[in-house]
């Protein structure tokens, strides 16, 4: 009987968690009256807050073109992503410094998180006269109702051709314009962007491909030292990159190498 005593005992406890889960559950939904949602919303004491979306026809054009207006607005977020992306030097920022990872053997460590956080920070640290030329020139006026959204939109577009005509080569621009056959623009206003913004990409993408190669080479090195004293010693089965791995780490950390990388990124931009 003791034996089966102690063996019930220790089931009951699933039980009783839960039901004393319930009952606190149970009294902290008889905590929130609906008098605390009146008090703080001034809604009736009677019901909960909430809102009501109707959809039906407009009575004159201007209800439909503020619609049309809503309905850009929203296209333009949705796109937002790609515009960080393509039309901000992200591209070259996180390249380099997958790179930087993948050349030092660690697969996980700095985390993608951290990677993408830090190419955030640091686009938005080159990006600032840009964005803040685009506030002053198309924003703000529009804010003030100085200037239609047509004319922002055309204002706000300058600074970001400004910026990546002057880091796009002329090659890769000249292949988008003669497929379309552009005439040959005199100023970065008059490229379009369908054309200036894939030629900015993949000019980045060989930048940044080039400064690779270049952290690559070092490491390189060190993996070839390490795999040839491994086969004159006869230790065939010992992987290199167990024992170069710490070798590169410590290479990295002795030139200050996230500060070179970030130097040479920032400098490309200067």
């Amino acid at each position: 009987m003791g034996m089966n005593s102690r063996t019930k005992r220790p089931r009951a406890w699933p039980w009783l968690r839960a039901g004393a889960a319930m009952l606190l559950a149970i009294v902290v939904l008889a905590a929130v009256h609906p008098a605390v949602w009146a008090a703080n919303t001034g809604a009736d004491a009677g019901g909960l807050p909430g809102v009501q979306v109707s959809v039906g026809t407009g009575d004159s054009p201007q209800s439909v073109a503020s619609t049309l207006k809503i309905v850009l607005l929203l296209t333009v977020l949705s796109l937002a992503p790609a515009i960080l992306v393509l039309m901000t030097c992200f591209t070259r920022v996180i390249v380099v410094l997958s790179f930087v990872r993948n050349a030092l053997s660690l697969q996980q460590s700095p985390p993608n998180q951290v990677l993408i956080g830090l190419a955030l920070f640091i686009t938005l640290f080159v990006m600032q006269p840009t964005l803040s030329a685009a506030n002053s020139q198309a924003l703000q006026p529009y804010l003030r109702g100085e200037i239609s959204q047509t004319v922002a939109m055309q204002r706000a577009e300058l600074p970001f051709k400004t910026f990546m005509a002057k880091h796009t080569r002329r090659q890769d621009l000249d292949l988008f314009l003669s497929y379309r056959h552009l005439p040959e623009p005199k100023a970065p206003a008059d490229i379009p962007l369908t054309a200036l913004v894939p030629a900015y990409t993949i000019s980045e993408l060989k930048t940044a491909f080039q400064i690779g190669f270049m952290l690559y080479l070092p490491f390189l090195v060190i993996d070839l030292v390490v795999a040839t004293t491994l086969m004159s010693m006869g230790m065939m089965m010992l992987p290199p990159v167990m024992i170069s791995l710490p070798f590169k780490v410590l290479l990295f950390v002795m030139v200050d190498g996230w500060y070179l990388v970030v130097k040479s990124l920032l400098s490309g931009y200067t």
